[in-house]
């Protein structure tokens, strides 16, 4: 009787041990989902086994399953507290996220287990993705000859520009060392780096298929798609199924959906859909800003840059993953950048050409320094370079923005990576822009452009900021954190003094609104405005006080909101087609047109109305080139009313001198409406013509 009971206590337990050694088994042949069903069975059978929960976590971790693994991570936590191997299982999962709870989970790990080998690795490779060189260090040395540990101490000679062969040496052929280097390499945008240690990987381990799917998705950055395809479909078709491999496929089919613009300094790759109307105003942006920086910066490039502009977010998600601190409207890696199309976002939601000049900045920057330069500074610096270029563009201060000053949050200048690698709040990372941006605004301002240059000369080599600065402003990072803040609280000091206020009185104003106090609310917009003149985002007192105006007939009052609104960067497409609408009828053409011109920088697409406008503006002011151009986007626009079109390219033709181009359209206007009376006449009269230059 005693045996049968022994045997029916003991049962489960010989089911759940016999369950996990069926999982870890089918785990290693890479049966994945047998091994996942094993797991189930054994947690099943031994509930109270936090370390079964943990082993099936990292199972899934490794499936690319971070949620459910983190699940798992957090109930073995609840079987038994401060569990080391679950603390490890959820640092994994946070590093994997650049959440700088990662560090933590590894600390609390190695306080219950300081022979938790794995979490100090990974708290070395974490310290070292934090710019944290000797920490890193420190902790990779506490753990001798673990090939992990001498990847640590590799990665950290080799983004020192150091001799790192004693290391490598010592980590020998390990597969996973190789990959981890170049995962450290890749944050720092050293790509091509970058791309020989994942090859590395691979050649050691032709079955890494996780290396070989990073491989791939940095050639892609880098534009080598044909090599990057092949490496991304073995991967794929070996089971190695993740997310950014699966979506890295999709998009190589979707670029082959692309037009593909080829100029000497340039390629453009732009979706067909939208190639011919973008086109045009991408390729002079581009040029402009290729030659304001070759001049600015002192080189040219080494070879074209690759600018692909993608008309789906989710397909610019998928180029861009991976990348720590990224804007989410471009990104550069070297002498490629990807960026959103205006189509890809809400109308006025961002300045394409702003984040054009922004991300080629980048370019040149990273290109000149050797990809060494410090985030900070090449972020501050493409910041800097929107507003250069006009100070319209570039982003407004925010609400946000001022109460982080107010509060002290920015980060010293020699911890400021932190603030685009792992943000410790939501909001830190467009901080950290701003701040960047105002360093950067700050020097060229006290110190001139060339100290900026000197300084972007200088992070040619791998050395922090408080080598740097001594050497080329002759102060420590410390004083001119000092110094820098005063500044900025000065240069901001009206919407920093009266945020409080700003903040109770926009409340009142669109209150008054809402009440139909249309007076009330106008006197109060332009108190608001008086405290935060620079806030031009939703709900904004300037886009409030134009049509309480225009409500109450002072249309003269309207269309000096919106000037302002205009000039302190206001990107809303409606507001400034009011505006336009509004400088027209007062006779104001010039101003309308150029009112209207900005929106093609904003948001030229899916508005056929626009570029109709403005060429008509254009025709008026005899501005025939830029008529033409809008005549252009209206039939690239796909109108339903071509011919009208055709013949407003006509006519700019024939004001230009060009009969031929200008025959030719108006035979299109024909072809589309042959009743249309005024293409009939000008056809008369550039055929009439033609006799006549044939008779002299």
């Amino acid at each position: 009787m005693r045996l049968a009971l022994l045997l029916l206590w003991l049962s489960p337990l010989l089911a759940a041990q016999s369950a996990a050694e069926l999982a870890e088994m089918y785990w290693k042949q890479k049966r994945w989902e047998d091994a996942n069903a094993a797991f189930r069975a054994a947690v099943k059978s031994d509930p109270k086994n936090p370390h079964l929960r943990v082993r099936w976590g990292l199972l899934l971790l490794e499936r690319f399953n971070p949620g459910e693994a983190a699940d798992l991570f957090n109930e073995a936590l609840e079987i038994e507290k401060d569990f080391p191997p679950a603390l490890l299982g959820l640092a994994r999962v946070a590093a994997e996220r650049m959440d700088p709870k990662a560090a933590e989970l590894c600390r609390k790990a190695l306080e219950k287990d300081p022979k938790l080998d794995e979490a100090r690795e990974l708290l070395a490779n974490v310290l070292l993705e934090d710019g944290d060189f000797d920490g890193a260090g420190a902790e990779a040395r506490k753990l001798g000859s673990r090939p992990g540990a001498q990847a640590v101490l590799a990665a950290a000679a080799l983004l020192r520009d150091r001799d790192a062969s004693a290391e490598l040496a010592a980590m020998g052929r390990h597969a996973p060392g190789y990959a981890r280097i170049a995962r450290h390499l890749v944050l720092n945008r050293r790509y091509e780096e970058g791309i020989e240690f994942y090859r590395k990987a691979v050649e050691i381990d032709p079955e890494f298929h996780a290396a070989r799917g990073e491989l791939g998705i940095n050639l892609m950055r880098v534009g080598r798609d044909r090599e990057a395809r092949r490496e991304l479909e073995t991967a794929y078709e070996s089971g190695h199924r993740s997310a950014p491999v699966a979506n890295s496929l999709k998009l190589l089919d979707t670029l082959e959906k692309f037009d593909t613009i080829r100029h000497p300094r340039y390629i453009l790759r732009i979706h067909r859909s939208e190639s011919k109307l973008l086109a045009p105003y991408f390729q002079r942006e581009l040029e402009r800003a290729i030659a304001a920086y070759d001049r600015k910066y002192g080189f040219r490039l080494p070879g074209p840059v690759l600018v692909e502009v993608y008309n789906n977010h989710a397909d610019f998600e998928v180029r861009t993953l991976g990348v720590p601190g990224l804007g989410a409207l471009g990104v550069a890696f070297g002498l490629s950048l990807a960026m959103d199309s205006p189509s890809a976002r809400p109308p006025g939601a961002f300045h394409w050409a702003s984040t054009l000049w922004h991300e080629l900045s980048h370019v040149y920057v990273i290109t000149a320094t050797r990809h060494r330069v410090p985030r900070w500074f090449t972020e501050g610096l493409s910041v800097h370079e929107e507003t250069a270029a006009n100070p319209e563009w570039g982003d407004r201060l925010t609400p946000d923005i001022v109460a982080a000053i107010r509060k002290g949050e920015l980060l010293p200048i020699d911890q400021l990576d932190r603030g685009f690698q792992r943000p410790r709040h939501p909001g830190q990372v467009t901080l950290s822009y701003f701040q960047a941006g105002r360093i950067c605004d700050y020097i060229n301002e006290k110190y001139g452009w060339p100290k900026l240059l000197a300084l972007m000369r200088a992070f040619e080599k791998p050395v922090p900021a408080s080598e740097v600065f001594p050497a080329v402003l002759g102060i420590s990072t410390k004083e001119f954190d000092r110094q820098f803040l005063a500044w900025l609280r000065e240069k901001h000091r009206t919407p920093i003094e009266n945020f409080d206020r700003w903040s109770r009185e926009i409340k009142l104003m669109h209150e008054a609104r809402r009440a139909g106090r249309p007076e009330e609310a106008r006197r109060i917009a332009g108190s608001v405005i008086e405290a935060f003149p620079e806030y031009v985002d939703a709900g904004n007192a300037y886009e409030a006080l134009a049509d309480v105006c225009a409500a109450l007939g002072d249309l003269r009052c309207a269309a000096g909101a919106l000037i302002r609104y205009m000039k302190q960067g206001g990107r809303n497409p409606d507001s400034i087609k009011k505006l336009a609408a509004w400088l027209e009828e007062e006779g104001r053409t010039a101003e309308a047109e150029a009112a209207l011109a900005r929106l093609l920088r904003i948001y030229p697409v899916k508005d056929e109305e626009l570029h109709r406008r403005l060429a008509g503006l254009r025709g008026k002011l005899g501005l025939w080139e830029g008529a033409a151009e809008e005549w252009r986007a209206v039939l690239a626009s796909g109108t339903v009313d071509p011919a009208s079109a055709w013949y407003g390219l006509a006519v700019a033709c024939r004001n230009l001198g060009r009969d031929g181009e200008a025959r030719d359209a108006v035979l299109a206007a024909l072809e589309e409406a042959p009743g249309y009376r005024p293409a009939q006449r000008l056809l008369l009269e550039l055929s009439q013509g033609q006799k006549e230059r044939k008779k002299d």
